[in-house]
């Protein structure tokens, strides 16, 4: 600074409200605007706009410095973003300067949203807490205007200080509003550049394939994912129809029928099969968007995601899916899928080993194990691979699609086993099951199951053949436990004593737990009572609407005292009452929650069977805000298609692969396949069932996002963060 702004002149003050902008003024301003944008036009660097600004604007306010605050709405603190004629020492001394009362001329400027003209910065109460700083820099007076965004929020200040006491004419404050105006436009500029920079980025790094092509459907644009894929040059591939990858496995209806979408629509969306340079089948999921320029014309984008890996790692899960790991059987959803294409009676056939509880707790797991592969093993061989079925740990299916001799297969297999051992190890096994079956068209594997538990009321190594007039007795005892059930429910929400729990999910980054599931409980005395006991009730007496919309108002008065992410459970039964979406709205406004917090946990089958309102009213509450989440993923159909098509948040692995992914090679597969297809689709996964530190570990291993399980937290009826 030169000696003449050592200290502040004592100046008459003068008052200058009054006094017109004169021509030459304006001149002046008109002067600045045009240099000033002219740059922008020109694509000039922001900074040089800026500093450029300052400098033109202290030459029209003589013995003055000019600055450009800008705000950190993260921590709401102020930095300089410009200021050439100020020293490094006081960019330094204004830094992370928090807006207030007493923070300055800019930080009232931003803390009252509106400009701030201080004649003496040494005894003003707005400079109370930058006493020091004006009296060090000899700043004698500062005007301060706040840098407005769209929504007229400040987000930056343009100010002059002066080393004089003296206040602003009306050219000043034209002056100061003029470059205030302009920092607006270059902050914008800043902005959209940077997205324009994200987007080129992100564009060239995604791993979809991007093409645009011009109104006549040449290529002009891929990206990298794009030659990646198909193993092209940009050379051979820019400038031609993209029919050159055609495989010709669609047959020109298909064509006929995309562009007649694309004109009546403008996109168009299905799964496609072309050939990459090697002539290998590129799968592939396409969408097509028509981008409409001035002077009516079009260019088309495309976004494929290559299904290639996929579609074959699907298969792998799905036939996985309907295998039992341990003994190579087929496992009771694969019996259950075939039960329900059946339209005509069918024999099935339980076998429940007996006592086998007792060779686990006697001689342990491994051995219990590989007497159920020896008797796995037995049943394919000598009754055929394709009826032979295991139901759960000590129960096997025999399925025949005809009417069979029950009693006779059933003397077979006792007549086997009782001339027969098992050797394992050097222990010697006598085996012997209890029979329960049906030739029935309908209920058949819950009529089955009806027979098996009555031939255990008569004892081991007996059968039960289901007969319907004489086994009414059991039905009435299934009814009176509905019946208890029913009247447990009622009572429990006429009561208020349905209540939300909360599982704490752990994100495995970080090692914290961030989120909450809400768990349906009923507090009925000194008892907790869970969904398992009153679900089937419920969705029998049609009651699951009013356990979910109770669910979803207590712990929404719960959360609202906080900010984490939270979900919650949706039947199908709630979806088809078409209720969810206007009463998820009135409750996020009443609790004042985001609906961002909230994410929405639908069982697999919901979006496999793909029910057309379902799915739509899913899409219309992810545009309200809210997240969704696939339960259970793997227990039904894994429609991979359908979840890519949902776009969903969140993927939930169905716990029958977490809780044994640590010593089933199987579980572990099928865990490791679903993984790599939600990283390649961009969805985070969510391990339920975690129980046990080396069941972590093999998630970690796998890159598993969350973990939720009773080795990190308990349901609790409050959402407890560790």
């Amino acid at each position: 600074m030169s000696s003449e702004q050592n200290s502040c002149k004592n100046l008459e003050l003068l008052q200058l409200d009054e006094v017109p902008i004169t021509q030459e003024e304006y001149d002046n301003i008109i002067s600045i605007q045009g240099s000033i944008l002219g740059m922008i036009a020109d694509g000039e660097e922001s900074d040089v706009v800026l500093s450029t600004l300052c400098s033109m604007a202290e030459k029209l306010l003589p013995n003055s410095v000019a600055s450009i605050m800008l705000l950190d709405s993260k921590n709401n603190s102020l930095s300089v973003l410009s200021a050439p004629s100020v020293p490094k020492a006081g960019h330094k001394a204004l830094e992370n300067l928090k807006p207030g009362e007493g923070a300055g001329s800019c930080g009232n400027a931003i803390f009252k949203n509106e400009a701030q003209y201080v004649v003496n910065t040494f005894e003003d109460e707005r400079w109370s807490d930058l006493r020091e700083l004006a009296q060090e820099f000899n700043l004698c007076s500062c005007w301060s205007m706040p840098v407005k965004d769209e929504n007229s929020q400040a987000i930056a200040t343009f100010a002059l200080s002066s080393f004089e006491h003296r206040s602003p004419s009306n050219f000043h404050k034209k002056l100061l509003e003029t470059g205030a105006k302009i920092v607006s436009i270059v902050l914008k500029n800043i902005k959209k550049d940077q997205k324009l920079k994200l987007f080129s980025l992100a564009t060239q790094s995604a791993s979809e394939g991007i093409v645009i092509t011009d109104e006549k459907n040449t290529i002009i644009e891929v990206n990298q994912a794009f030659k990646d894929i198909y193993k092209y040059e940009e050379k051979d591939i820019i400038g031609k129809n993209p029919n050159f990858l055609t495989s010709h496995k669609q047959p020109k209806e298909f064509y006929n029928e995309m562009w007649k979408s694309l004109n009546e629509t403008s996109k168009w969306a299905g799964e496609i099969v072309n050939v990459n340079a090697d002539g290998e089948e590129i799968t592939q999921w396409l969408s097509i968007s028509v981008l409409e320029l001035p002077h009516h014309k079009k260019n088309y984008l495309g976004i494929f995601t290559n299904l290639t890996e996929l579609k074959q790692a699907k298969m792998q899960i799905e036939e996985m899916a309907f295998i039992d790991s341990l003994t190579g059987l087929k496992n009771k959803s694969k019996l259950e899928n075939m039960l329900r294409s059946y339209q005509k009676p069918i024999t099935l056939i339980l076998l429940n080993i007996n006592n086998f509880s007792y060779i686990n707790t006697a001689y342990g797991y491994e051995i219990g194990d590989e007497i159920l592969q020896d008797v796995a093993e037995v049943l394919k061989n000598n009754f055929g691979d394709q009826h032979t079925f295991r139901i759960n740990s000590d129960e096997f299916a025999l399925l025949y699609e005809t009417e069979v001799n029950i009693k006779e297969i059933v003397e077979e297999i006792k007549k086997y086993f009782y001339g027969s051992t098992l050797m394992v190890n050097t222990l010697t096994f006598n085996i012997s099951f209890t029979y329960g079956g049906v030739y029935v068209a309908e209920n058949v594997l819950r009529d089955a199951a009806i027979a098996l538990k009555k031939a255990k009321q008569n004892g081991r190594n007996n059968l039960y053949i289901y007969n319907h007039k004489d086994d009414i007795a059991i039905n009435h005892q299934n009814k009176e436990s509905f019946f208890e059930s029913n009247r447990l429910l009622h009572a429990a929400l006429l009561e208020e004593r349905v209540v939300p729990y909360y599982q704490g999910i752990r994100n495995n980054k970080t090692g914290k737990i961030i989120k909450f599931e809400v768990l349906a409980r009923i507090e009925d005395f000194d008892k907790i009572i869970p969904p398992i006991a009153f679900l089937e009730a419920a969705k029998l007496s049609g009651l699951l609407l009013e356990i979910t919309k109770t669910i979803i108002d207590k712990s929404f008065q719960k959360m609202a005292q906080n900010n984490y992410t939270f979900s919650i459970n949706i039947t199908e039964e709630d979806l088809n009452q078409h209720y969810l979406k206007a009463f998820l709205l009135e409750k996020s406004k009443h609790y004042n929650i985001d609906p961002n917090r909230i994410v929405l946990e639908v069982l697999e089958g919901i979006s496999a069977t793909g029910k057309v309102n379902h799915i739509d009213q899913l899409k219309s509450l992810k545009e309200c805000g809210f997240k969704i989440a696939i339960d259970d993923f793997g227990s039904e159909y894994s429609n991979f298609e359908r979840i890519l098509d949902m776009d969903i948040d969140f993927l939930k692995i169905d716990a029958r692969y977490i809780k044994n992914i640590d010593t089933d090679q199987k579980s572990y597969e099928i865990t490791r396949a679903i993984s790599f297809f939600a990283k390649n689709a961009g969805i985070p996964i969510i391990a339920e069932f975690v129980h046990a530190p080396s069941i972590q570990e093999k998630l970690e291993e796998l890159g598993i996002e969350f973990s939720q399980g009773y080795l990190f937290s308990e349901p609790s009826p409050q959402p407890i963060e560790k």
